[in-house]
């Protein structure tokens, strides 16, 4: 799914994209640090404590090696106020969130575009897309609901190293 956040309200705007006023886009420059909205290059909201979502991020930071990608755990400020403001609930969230360029992508879509944006052999990953929405994303979000008794839970979002720091909002 994408979701423009530079124009009209939440109405559709092509298959799996929905949109966000204008209005409501300068209400959120006020809420949301403008580093934030990914208009300094794309962000990544993810869960920090969940244990496959940082294997993922693990992942991310070992093979975008330009350092495109920066991160905002759902739990932080940063990445709550992404939430919110493309309609997602920062209590239950059940979708990863890619945000570039004024635009956003959830679930399968945000994958694809992630692994397309890394270059190289990871740009076949973005194939995913092949696949009807209508069946991946199911199967994404049976992952997404079960993923603490799946792969388990941290009590905490674990911190970045000095190194990686740099690329994490909150």
């Amino acid at each position: 799914m994408s979701i423009d956040t530079a124009n009209g309200e939440r109405a559709a705007s092509g298959a799996g994209q929905v949109g966000t006023a204008a209005n409501g886009s300068a209400r959120r420059e006020a809420a949301e640090p403008r580093a934030a909205t990914g208009e300094s290059g794309p962000v990544i909201v993810f869960d920090g404590v969940c244990v496959l979502c940082n294997g993922w991020i693990g992942f991310l930071l070992r093979h975008d090696r330009a350092r495109r990608y920066r991160y905002a755990a759902m739990q932080g400020a940063h990445g709550r106020g992404l939430l919110a403001a493309h309609g997602l609930d920062p209590d239950d969230p059940v979708s990863f969130l890619l945000v570039e360029d004024g635009r956003a992508w959830t679930d399968t879509d945000a994958i694809a575009r992630v692994l397309a944006g890394l270059g190289g052999i990871w740009r076949a990953g973005a194939s995913i897309r092949w696949l009807p929405r209508a069946l991946r994303d199911p199967l994404y979000r049976l992952i997404a609901r079960n993923r603490y008794r799946w792969f388990g839970r941290y009590e905490h979002c674990l911190l970045p190293t000095a190194e990686q720091r740099t690329r994490f909002l909150d």
